[in-house]
């Protein structure tokens, strides 16, 4: 079996970790719910649909009704939560209509009810209410911004919960005095409860000052109503999101069910089973994605040089989520940007695969997953520079044939990246056709 098939092996064990049903099915079925009158079953993300089904199945006819905002294709048959599909990375008016739905639900608890809310990776783009005052295109404007500036996730969702009225606990806030019980599949570095999905039921450490702070940092052109709603918010004109302490948080707890380091556990450990010597690097890689592009591709040239970190066969593991700054014209998105940049820096080396993939199967605008890149990929298209000053990695990778694509996965923890080098003796080769 040659590297490129191992990769995807791995990467395969990698999503099945992530099973977003699995986990709801394995948390649901430990819990007892007798006691609530009704439960609604609310939420947002790319693995709504996948954790629907599991809290159907588990829960039956105890569910009074519910409703998830998932992204377009990402659905699945069910017979009391309905998913609304809409739109993902950049929010939509079909987003905009289930938000404002699932806050009059949330609205509608009771102290006696249970708000069952089932956040994914997504689910802050696809929970979008935005503030008074504020337009769904003037939001949809911000976070086009926010997408082209570079800024890394934690930035994003704190602007993102400033210009909300679900997000940054605020929904929490909607359902009291009803009980909350939020399972939470995490796809942000460090799994912090308030970042996932903007947080819509955890407490947001985050403030308008600081929000004000990442507009300035970025120089952001936002919409006069989204500065001057952030203004008001810096100056006290307008209330801060539920911070920690706050007492409607008694009755609300969060718990995350799946993880990036998780998944790459796993990856690690059928990696073992293949014969490779592994080493998980970091599930909290973040930053520009070709410089953590070339950083990958030195460490990959370590080891076919002087055998460290660790010595062939090795994989190496990591995971997190790096941030492209959009400077050109073209399709793509972090994981084939990833590989395309790692691919100019590992030219050469014929034992060596670098391989790149989001776990929700969908990499920026594209239906790519990522890509894959070894050291002869420059030698069979080598205009890879025209392509990465471009951001056009996804059309580099298309003829070669080195696409990732899974199709919708219907979970989200993030992003899986893997370095393989094989022994001297092992040279890497490509599938026949």
């Amino acid at each position: 079996m040659t590297l490129r098939k191992h990769a995807a092996a791995i990467f395969r064990a990698a999503l099945a970790a992530a099973d977003p049903a699995a986990a709801v099915t394995r948390y649901l079925s430990r819990r007892n719910f007798s006691r609530y009158r009704h439960i609604y079953v609310l939420g947002a993300g790319k693995a709504g649909a996948s954790m629907a089904q599991a809290a159907e199945r588990v829960l039956k006819s105890r569910i009074t009704s519910g409703l998830i905002n998932v992204k377009y294709g990402h659905t699945a048959r069910l017979r009391r939560i309905e998913l609304n599909e809409c739109g993902h990375p950049v929010p939509d008016a079909a987003g905009a209509e289930g938000a404002s739905r699932i806050a009059a639900i949330a609205e509608s608890a009771g102290a006696d009810d249970l708000v069952l809310c089932l956040i994914s990776g997504g689910g802050s783009a696809l929970l979008p209410l935005p503030a008074e005052g504020i337009a769904l295109e003037e939001k949809q404007a911000t976070t086009r911004e926010l997408l082209a500036c570079g800024a890394n996730i934690h930035e994003i969702n704190a602007l993102r919960k400033h210009i909300s009225r679900i997000k940054g606990g605020q929904l929490a806030r909607l359902a009291a005095p009803a009980a909350v019980e939020a399972l939470l599949l995490s796809d942000v570095i460090g799994d912090n409860l308030d970042v996932i999905g903007s947080g819509p039921t955890a407490p947001d450490a985050s403030t308008f000052a600081e929000v004000a702070a990442i507009v300035a940092k970025y120089k952001l052109e936002v919409p006069a109503s989204v500065r001057d709603h952030i203004d008001r918010g810096v100056r006290g004109g307008i209330p801060e999101t539920p911070k920690p302490g706050d007492p409607l948080f008694t009755r609300v707890r969060n718990t995350v069910i799946g993880s990036n380091r998780m998944a790459l556990d796993a990856a690690a450990r059928a990696a073992r089973k293949l014969g490779y010597r592994t080493l998980i690097l970091s599930s909290e890689i973040q930053g520009e994605t070709r410089e953590i592009a070339r950083m990958h591709a030195a460490i990959a040239s370590e080891i076919v040089r002087t055998g460290h970190p660790i010595k062939p066969p090795a994989c190496i593991i990591t995971g997190g989520e790096t941030t492209v700054t959009i400077r050109g014209k073209g399709l793509g998105g972090r994981n084939q940007e990833f590989a395309l940049a790692a691919a100019t820096d590992i030219a050469g080396l014929e034992r060596v695969v670098i391989f790149s993939a989001g776990t929700d199967g969908t990499d920026g605008p594209t239906d790519a997953a990522g890509a894959i890149a070894d050291g002869r990929t420059l030698a069979r298209h080598p205009d890879a520079q025209r392509f990465l000053d471009n951001n056009d990695s996804y059309h580099y990778f298309e003829p070669l044939g080195d696409l990732i694509k899974t199709g919708p996965t219907n979970t989200n923890v993030a992003d899986v990246r893997l370095i393989l080098v094989s022994q001297a003796s092992e040279p890497a080769r490509r599938p026949k056709a």
